[in-house]
């Protein structure tokens, strides 16, 4: 996949410009920005699955966009570590190896650690009053538990990854928000490739049970946990380890 614009029929069939200049800067943002969750979707479903190689202009004309806000997608996404580029031109979805779940777990497991803590330290500090976002974990821990009873495994996933994300949001910590959303993709990827246990998603509850509680101790104690149970599990599911 060369990454050189292209002329593909553009979502209201015009065709663009060489370069894409007939679509003003805003549009082209969210345009790049609808490409870059709906290939990062195809990823984590696995109708892109991993090693195969994605064609710019192919990955267009299934979106119905111009390739110019693709490409720009597809960046975004090599960024991400979902997607990596090939020696010579384009691009293939990333094989994750036994290291790359190792290296993403080392990351993630201090980082979701300390979003519990100060998601719980947020909501002792606004007792008696509830915050929003409590109300939202408690929507996603919902979300999730139906979805497991319906064994809908992609709703399920997503709900799983929701209440992570939301964990996050609740901690109030911009500089934390910005750096576990490098890390959302691959960790959504993994979630949808392992199995879920039922213990850990009971372990979900647990999670939000401290951190409704405003306990930030018993809520970072919960989540090292849950991290540490979900990479053993990844590993045992991905890699037959014993």
């Amino acid at each position: 996949m060369a990454y050189v614009a292209g002329s593909s029929a553009g979502r209201n069939g015009t065709r663009p410009g060489p370069r894409g200049e007939d679509v003003p800067p805003a549009e082209r943002t969210s345009l790049s920005a609808r490409a870059r969750d709906a290939v990062r979707q195809r990823i984590v479903d696995r109708r892109y699955p991993q090693g195969a190689r994605l064609v710019e202009r192919e990955v267009a004309e299934e979106l119905r966009m111009s390739r110019v806000p693709v490409r720009e997608a597809l960046r975004a996404l090599v960024g991400e570590g979902l997607l990596e580029l090939l020696p010579h031109s384009g691009v293939r979805v990333r094989r994750l190896e036994r290291a790359d779940v190792e290296h993403l777990y080392e990351v993630w497991e201090p980082l979701a650690v300390q979003a519990s803590r100060l998601a719980a330290r947020r909501v002792a500090r606004a007792a008696p009053e509830e915050l929003p976002g409590t109300a939202t974990l408690r929507s996603s821990l919902d979300r999730a538990e139906q979805a497991a009873r319906a064994d809908e495994g992609a709703r399920e996933v997503a709900a799983h990854t929701a209440f992570h994300e939301d964990i996050v949001a609740l901690s109030g910590n911009p500089m934390l928000a910005r750096t576990m959303e490098q890390l959302s993709g691959q960790l959504q990827l993994l979630f949808g490739m392992r199995e879920e246990p039922e213990h850990m998603r009971a372990q979900h509850a647990v999670m939000f049970r401290y951190i409704a509680a405003g306990d930030e101790e018993s809520a970072a104690a919960s989540t090292l946990l849950h991290v540490r149970d979900s990479r053993t599990v990844a590993l045992r599911s991905l890699f037959d380890d014993a």
